[in-house]
């Protein structure tokens, strides 16, 4: 069964399944600012960070974007991608504009794989982008860690997922 969240109070529709702690996380090919595809998801011998965004042309995916360069510089052993459906050219705008260079952003523009992730928004304004959520992904590809913002103007709980990350660590 699909899941829903909301945008200014008002329910908002997902589809896709919906991934739970243990589960395998399914592979998405995502394309980065630079056109290069990216898998992210399955296994890759190392923790991966996969962040889902609305737009970075929104202050709270803005901010957002900018807090996880910060806070997850320098931890060794991790992959974290952002991960919108704004194209490749304004997503490299955006990196050079906030020098984001810590963490890969890409776009689900070409084969939105992030439905597999149970994040694409279904009905309402944001038909067609993706809902904020954090997933972080174990070294062998299982799911250790979710979180689905309920209201998508709010930022996620940054200390949790920084938390969770060490513990796989």
């Amino acid at each position: 069964m699909a899941q829903t969240v909301t945008l200014k109070g008002n329910p908002v529709a997902l589809s896709g399944p919906t991934l739970s702690v243990g589960d395998r996380v399914p592979e998405a090919v995502v394309v980065t600012k630079d056109l290069q595809e990216k898998i992210i998801g399955g296994a890759k011998g190392v923790v991966q960070v996969i962040i889902t965004v609305p737009s970075l042309d929104t202050p709270v995916c803005e901010t957002e974007t900018k807090k996880f360069n910060e806070m997850l510089a320098g931890i060794e052993g991790v992959d974290v991608t952002v991960v919108s459906m704004d194209l490749p050219f304004a997503e490299k705008r955006f990196c050079e504009s906030f020098n984001i260079g810590n963490i890969t952003v890409a776009s689900d523009f070409r084969y939105r794989d992030m439905e597999k992730y149970g994040v694409l928004i279904v009905e309402g304004a944001l038909k067609g982008i993706l809902a904020r959520a954090v997933f972080i992904v174990n070294k062998d590809g299982k799911l250790a860690y979710i979180q689905l913002v309920p209201e998508i103007t709010q930022e996620p709980n940054y200390e949790e997922v920084v938390k969770k990350i060490k513990e796989l660590l």
